[in-house]
């Protein structure tokens, strides 16, 4: 069930609400809990069954994750209650991340590996009938963390039960793409007494949340959708001028989208009394690529810190071996976002992006903020490109044209105002000669000006939670959101996926 569809805001979430709330009301705490706990599993169990868009999705995959669910809690009940650091408790540890590596690897990794073998040695090996399990490699993340947290003796003295574990695990606003949380984020905030007494603040809080990150969907995101995909499916007759549009309209589109999709998640959050962690923090206003990753998806790069890289070694055994740290992280944190090897070199080249900002620093000299931003978006950029094409040609065709390698094409008249540039090499068409550029309201030129418009908004204006501490509970700024909540509502004409369902 997706965040954006009518089933989900008119018929799904107010029923959830009246159900959780009018048994908190009762004092029904753990019937409360419960509640939301079956809700969000016939939340995961609406697209593989009755969705037109889920169509080949079967039982199986609900199963997969109860039987997961169930698993997960019971090695990690059985690592708390053994000595820390004893063998048996390293032995269960590492039972239950190869368990569960096992089955992300079988689900994502499989045709992957057989898609490179038959380009290896023009074979034919494929699944036909495997499809990817919604919300794996988030939920299967979640679950490695709790298991190392059980290592480090972490859950000695919570105790926790197998229905508070499993709404942990499927709470249904970030089961699908995250926040990746931690438990000891959320399962705290699921058994306090004092979160099942209804707040009027939190809802209004969570549906100011929700409503903007529903308009960044619907208004910004699905707009710039139709434009990436035109370009991005015609890499190899691209000009200068195209190829750049495409690679912002991404940069934008995937903004917007995902942190469009946080913000639902973190509303939703409120609505139940659950505060939820902020994932996005205006990322593009970054002037250094760790600075970006700080800002970006934030859970999961504390992820990848917290059990990948600092495990590894992280900084504590020289530079050599912190760049090789970085690197590796970094690339299977692009295998982790899609089986392709377009996402592995992605990976590591944000792993050579961290290395050089850290190298840099060393020599202490800072650059003007203006620089550092442009070289640091740049760079952001570029990778998004490598992120987005479908294969590793389509990305180098797109970036062969983006550094003019096949010619540079500007809007205009040789005899016109624009006609000195010739001079220096560059080429003049019509605006109707650029094909592959996008039109808004009819005018390409139009598309230029809603680009720039949005640019100019990710730069200055104030992210979500800036807008929301800033919003005041009065009738002007209901009115305002009541007016954005309705443009939303009557714009639910098509289902259109998140962009990050997809990994």
């Amino acid at each position: 069930m997706l965040f954006n569809s009518t089933i989900f805001i008119l018929g799904f979430l107010p029923l959830t609400l009246l159900g959780f709330w009018g048994l908190s009301k009762l004092r029904l705490t753990q019937g409360a809990t419960m509640w939301l706990l079956i809700s969000s599993l016939f939340f995961y169990s609406y697209w593989n069954i009755f969705s037109p868009a889920g169509q080949g999705q079967t039982i199986e995959y609900i199963l997969l994750i109860i039987l997961s669910v169930v698993i997960n809690y019971s090695i990690g009940t059985e690592i708390s209650k053994s000595k820390q650091s004893s063998n048996r408790a390293k032995f269960l540890l590492i039972f239950g991340t190869v368990l569960n590596l096992s089955v992300i690897v079988y689900y994502k990794y499989t045709n992957f590996f057989f898609d490179s073998i038959n380009g290896l040695f023009s074979t034919n090996y494929k699944l036909d009938n495997l499809i990817l399990p919604l919300g794996i490699s988030f939920y299967t993340f979640t679950q490695i963390a709790y298991l190392v947290d059980a290592y480090r003796g972490e859950l000695k003295k919570e105790n926790y039960n197998l229905p508070t574990y499993g709404l942990f695990i499927l709470f249904f606003p970030q089961l699908i793409a995250g926040p990746i949380l931690r438990h000891d984020e959320l399962i705290p905030q699921l058994r306090s007494l004092k979160n099942k007494i209804f707040s009027s603040k939190s809802l209004a809080t969570g549906f100011i949340f929700f409503t903007i990150g529903l308009s960044k969907k619907l208004i910004i995101a699905d707009t710039l959708s139709p434009w990436v995909a035109t370009i991005f499916s015609n890499t190899n007759s691209l000009t200068f001028l195209e190829a750049w549009v495409g690679a912002i309209s991404y940069t934008l589109q995937l903004y917007f989208d995902f942190s469009g999709y946080s913000d639902m998640a973190i509303g939703l959050g409120y609505m139940f009394n659950i505060v939820l962690p902020i994932n996005f923090n205006s990322p593009y206003k970054s002037t250094s690529i760790s600075d970006f990753w700080r800002r970006w998806h934030i859970t999961l790069s504390n992820f990848l810190r917290d059990y990948l890289y600092i495990p590894l070694g992280g900084s504590r055994r020289g530079e050599i071996r912190r760049y090789a740290n970085l690197i590796m992280t970094m690339l299977l944190g692009g295998l982790w976002h899609g089986a392709g090897w377009t996402f592995v070199i992605w990976g590591g080249l944000q792993g050579l992006y961290l290395s050089i900002n850290h190298r840099w620093r060393k020599f202490n000299i800072s650059l003007p903020k203006w620089l550092a931003w442009g070289i640091t978006f740049l760079a952001v950029i570029f990778g998004w490109v490598m992120f987005r094409a479908e294969s590793l040609s389509d990305a180098m065709d797109m970036i062969q044209a983006m550094i003019g390698m096949k010619g540079i094409v500007f809007p205009g008249e040789v005899r016109g105002k624009l006609g000195f540039l010739t001079i220096f090499g560059l080429q003049l068409k019509s605006w109707n000669d650029f094909t592959y550029l996008p039109s808004f309201y009819d005018s390409k030129f139009l598309s230029f000006v809603v680009l720039f418009i949005l640019m100019i908004g990710v730069l200055k204006l104030p992210n979500s939670q800036e807008i929301g501490a800033k919003i005041k509970f009065n009738l002007f700024y209901a009115f305002l959101l009541g007016l954005l909540a309705t443009y939303c509502l009557l714009s639910l004409n098509r289902v259109s996926e998140f962009l990050y369902f997809q990994f």
